[in-house]
């Protein structure tokens, strides 16, 4: 039997214990400001001020106007596993409040100089604590609430403290940290101060829409659009960017789940895959979305410092996210403004709880303020269908038209490429295409890589109307083919179509059939420059708008651009 003298395991000391637990939940001071911050959201704050100095190396100072707390519980919230906010395992399941470990304050004062000050609205309270020792419990003068100064964070942890980086990157991470739940919070008010200067300040009882205008900056606030949907068991709220304003670099994204921020990779590719074939491949948009899911179907209690959270239907909220970015893009609010003038974006109406997001809903009413098949308004020019209101053709190549809210032009070819495109996939996924047979069949002659594309794809090219045979050697014959318009030139889109196949266009864009459709749509669309009667634009109008996606084309760009009635006032000098 092992002797006591040579036993190798033994119970830690309880200044060690507190420092590993300051391993797992302070890394930085960003992690120090998140902990106390969020203990100042569970107090009930209304507002909350951080201050730093030197990236918060030297000082960090968290002050609330929360509930605060008195002499007994000051210095009980210093012992390790002491919290006020959970009283059994079963607490766990589910928990909403936002700190819950009982080991922040303990921990962060292990590591650092630190300072509590705090008031219940009758006595205020004092507790000095240095390297995790108490030094001094007193009698202070404060108003309700609480204020917590750490100095010298990792004075006596030399080898963490060299880990740290620039003041800048300590400084950057600190108010990423802070806007993050300001962003969270829009109802309360937050404040950050850095060596003296203020970098940001947002008051108390905003709505999501200035908050995050306030927090983002209006500019980016204004490329972005509402979205307001469910499916399944999950809603999701918030704002997604308009692909016309999405860019390689600088955008910002934030996820929350009932009102809580994480991280999550793939969620963040579900959202960006809800933008296929309506951006260009590298753009990356800026996104802000909150899922709303019952809590005891999402446990938050995955991660040391709660950057992380588990869904007990992980392929369901993928699926809910992808499908309602999609059903977002598809409203005209997608649509790019022309001009300087960027509008906040509007709240989203709520559909209610539908079991499953709304396909291709047209906004005829809105744009004419009519309902399709309804009756025009007094002083509009009748005409077929819901697009009553008269149309204009520009340059032979936009249509355009009057909304109660300003202009709307389309771009006729991109427009029928939307089209053209969502009509191809149905095609290629089992809908039967019609297709007209010749009177004198076509005849070219292809390369050898035109040829071993055209065989490649040969059940696709069957599938949009083509019937194309071998004629001996690189030469083939097309017997049929589509009509997608009355001016379409079957033989010089088969041959674009198939170089541009054996090119690689859209070969970063899609998958194999969104690859062939793409490329079939752009081929075979009506072009630029070609003179449309009047019934032919409303056509493609009603048309454009009964797609999945009216405001984008195949290519990731706008073919639908609005001039807001306020734009052309303030041109105008009218505003």
């Amino acid at each position: 039997m092992t002797s006591t003298s040579s036993a190798r395991i033994h119970l830690l000391p309880d200044a060690v214990a507190d420092q590993i637990a300051a391993g797992e939940v302070v890394e930085r001071p960003a992690s120090v400001v998140k902990e106390l911050v969020e203990n100042a959201l569970d107090a009930g704050a209304t507002r909350v001020r951080v201050s730093i100095e030197q990236g918060g190396k030297t000082l960090i100072e968290v002050g609330d106007d929360g509930v605060g707390m008195d002499r007994e519980d000051a210095v009980l919230s210093l012992e390790r596993h002491a919290t006020s906010k959970i009283d059994s395992a079963s607490d766990l399941i589910g928990v909403q409040t936002f700190g819950f470990r009982g080991e922040a304050l303990p921990a962060i004062a292990s590591v650092s100089r630190f300072t509590l000050l705090t008031s219940d609205g009758t006595t205020g309270t004092e507790v000095v604590v240095v390297g995790g020792r108490v030094e001094k419990v007193a009698e202070a003068v404060r108003q309700r609430g609480t204020t917590v100064t750490v100095r010298g964070l990792f004075f006596n942890t030399p080898a963490r403290r060299k880990f740290l980086r620039s003041v800048g990157s300590e400084t950057r991470a600190v108010w990423e940290t802070v806007a993050t739940l300001a962003l969270a919070h829009p109802s309360v008010g937050m404040q950050f101060v850095a060596d003296g200067q203020l970098r940001m300040e947002v008051p108390p009882g905003q709505d999501q829409v200035d908050r995050l205008a306030g927090v983002w900056g209006r500019d980016l606030a204004g490329s972005m659009i509402p979205v307001r949907n469910a499916m399944g068991s999950f809603e999701v709220h918030g704002f997604i960017q308009r692909p016309g304003d999405a860019k390689p670099t600088g955008r910002r994204v934030q996820l929350l789940v009932n009102g809580r921020p994480f991280r999550d990779s793939f969620l963040v590719r579900a959202a960006e895959a809800g933008y296929r074939s309506a951006i260009h491949p590298g753009d990356r948009p800026s996104l802000f979305l909150d899922l709303r899911v019952q809590p005891v179907e999402v446990d938050v209690n995955v991660h040391p410092a709660k950057l992380e959270v588990r869904f007990r239907d992980r392929i369901g909220a993928e699926r809910a996210v992808e499908a309602i970015v999609r059903s977002a893009l598809g409203a005209m609010s997608a649509a790019v403004p022309v001009g300087p003038w960027r509008p906040l974006p509007q709240h989203a109406v709520s559909p209610g709880h539908p079991a499953e997001v709304t396909r291709g809903a047209p906004p005829l009413a809105d744009l004419f303020g009519v309902e399709p098949g309804g009756v025009s308004p007094v002083g509009v020019k009748e005409g077929s269908g819901p697009f009553a209101a008269p149309l204009w053709q520009v340059f032979n190549t936009y249509i355009v038209f009057e909304a109660p809210e300003g202009l709307v032009m389309v771009d006729q070819h991109a427009a029928h490429e939307r089209v053209l495109y969502e009509v191809a996939m149905e095609q290629l996924q089992g809908k039967e295409a019609p297709s007209q047979r010749l009177l004198l069949p076509i005849t070219l002659d292809l390369t050898d890589e035109e040829l071993d594309m055209v065989e490649l794809h040969s059940e696709g090219v069957q599938r949009v109307g083509y019937e194309v045979s071998p004629f001996g050697g690189r030469t083939v014959v097309i017997h049929a083919v589509p009509a997608p318009h009355p001016r379409f030139d079957a033989g010089a889109c088969f041959r674009e179509l198939v170089a541009d196949l054996a090119g690689g266009r859209f070969a970063g864009w899609a998958n194999g059939l969104e690859r062939f459709a793409m490329t079939y749509a752009c081929r075979a669309a009506v072009k630029g420059g070609t003179p449309l009667h009047e019934d032919e634009m409303r056509r493609l109008l009603e048309r454009v708008f009964q797609t999945t996606l009216p405001p984008h084309d195949v290519h990731g760009r706008a073919s639908i651009v609005q001039i807001p009635r306020e734009e052309l006032e303030r041109r105008f000098g009218r505003k």
